[in-house]
């Protein structure tokens, strides 16, 4: 059969375009496994649907995304992981037993020495620590300290460091504006093996020309993380849109507090807040450079 011009080229894009799926299959395949291992990808599942875990923490899975979350920064169950400031523990549920087997985890809190506010927060943490042993007794909790004082792990030793929802504290100016948010994300990266990856989630203002320096409504600009993380050392990865959320309007009486989980609103409001869901956020991808 007589072919044209045309028709041969069709013909040759059509073949090219079998050989390169053919040679993508596999990658296409482990992108539908969520680009996890197996052994990676069944920790976190069995973290998630984990006993230890309150209905009000898995309630919240369908905002805070744990999976798709830890699969975008990388996270393999074999990985010595920092969680710098893990609050009440919500991700220490899924990664202290994702990890258990054959990784590890710090946790760097506050120092039991601080305010009231921090003292409760650590009392709070190393409670639930302390209530579930067969999943939480290998955590190592370490403080959080002055810049260049304890490391918060040995230094060098991490695969990993993630934070979520943080940031928009170490920008306040009673913990030293942009210049005291530097200090704590170099905290982070000496901790961090060379190539090693942090993983940063927080609340999204959507423009840096118009956001609170302060982050006193709680959100920060994406461009803003990415300056201070840059300036630390760390050179940007990628960004994830996967926990964007176009109801939330940016603008809230008490800024993301407003939102769920804390619904800080009045009670004829809070069902108008509930129905927006939890913030707008960013997931960004950082690393300590090889070299």
């Amino acid at each position: 059969m007589y072919l044209t011009k045309t028709n041969r080229l069709n013909r040759v894009c059509a073949l090219t375009i079998l050989v390169i799926a053919a040679t993508l299959a596999p990658m296409i395949s482990h992108a539908d496994h969520h680009g996890l291992d197996d052994k990676t990808n069944a920790a976190i599942d069995a973290a998630i649907k984990g006993s230890h875990r309150s209905d009000a923490n898995r309630a919240r899975d369908q905002y805070r995304r744990p999976k798709e979350t830890l699969t975008f920064f990388g996270f393999r169950s074999d990985m010595t992981v920092v969680e710098f400031s893990p609050g009440g523990g919500w991700y220490t549920e899924i990664l202290a037993p994702a990890v258990r087997d054959s990784g590890k985890l710090y946790a760097p809190h506050y120092s039991m020495n601080g305010g009231g506010y921090e003292r409760r927060s650590v009392a709070g943490f190393l409670g639930k620590l302390a209530a579930t042993p067969d999943v939480y007794n290998q955590v190592v909790v370490t403080t959080i300290s002055e810049p260049g004082g304890e490391p918060i792990a040995p230094l060098a030793s991490a695969d990993m460091v993630v934070t979520f929802r943080n940031v928009h504290n170490w920008v306040e100016p009673g913990a030293g504006g942009d210049a005291g948010a530097i200090s704590t994300f170099k905290e982070m990266f000496r901790v961090l093996k060379p190539g090693g990856v942090l993983g940063v989630v927080e609340h999204r203002w959507p423009d840096p020309k118009t956001e609170d320096p302060a982050a006193g409504n709680g959100y920060v600009s994406e461009e803003r993380v990415i300056a201070l993380a840059k300036a630390a050392g760390f050179e940007f990865v990628a960004r994830s849109d996967h926990l964007r959320n176009p109801k939330d309007t940016h603008d809230h009486p008490n800024g993301v507090w407003t939102l769920p989980p804390d619904l800080d609103a009045s009670d004829a409001d809070k069902e108008k807040y509930r129905k927006i869901g939890e913030s707008d956020r960013m997931a960004l991808k950082f690393r300590r450079p090889a070299r």
